[in-house]
């Protein structure tokens, strides 16, 4: 059996996590805000763009309407944008707030999520 060789790391995708958060008068859940960001993302860059983007929001890090999207070093300022496009929720008026970037998810949590 031959072993393929795993991506050496200077080849290999960098990423980073945006820290966002969900400003509301009520509750908003994941699903609802995944599908909204997932569709004003489309809509600014596009599917090709989304694609390259590789665009992943982490269900296991939204809690307390914040969480963490991970997301490709090139289109951070992208993503930024977008999730400032984003008006309503489900019918809601929202306001969805990058609050900031790490390159360690752990530092992200630490940082962005944690209640102070």
């Amino acid at each position: 059996m031959v072993k393929i060789k795993p991506i050496s790391p200077n080849l290999r995708e960098k990423k980073r996590y945006l820290a966002f958060e969900v400003i509301s008068k009520d509750k908003i859940n994941f699903n609802q805000t995944e599908k909204q960001i997932k569709e004003s993302v489309l809509s600014l860059i596009g599917e090709l763009g989304y694609g390259k983007a590789g665009i992943m929001i982490l269900k296991e890090t939204f809690n307390n309407q914040k969480g963490l999207i991970k997301v490709n070093n090139k289109y951070v300022n992208e993503l930024k944008m977008a999730l400032g496009l984003i008006k309503n929720i489900d019918n809601q008026k929202v306001i969805v707030n990058p609050i900031g970037v790490s390159g360690i998810i752990n530092k992200a949590k630490k940082r962005y999520l944690e209640v102070q």
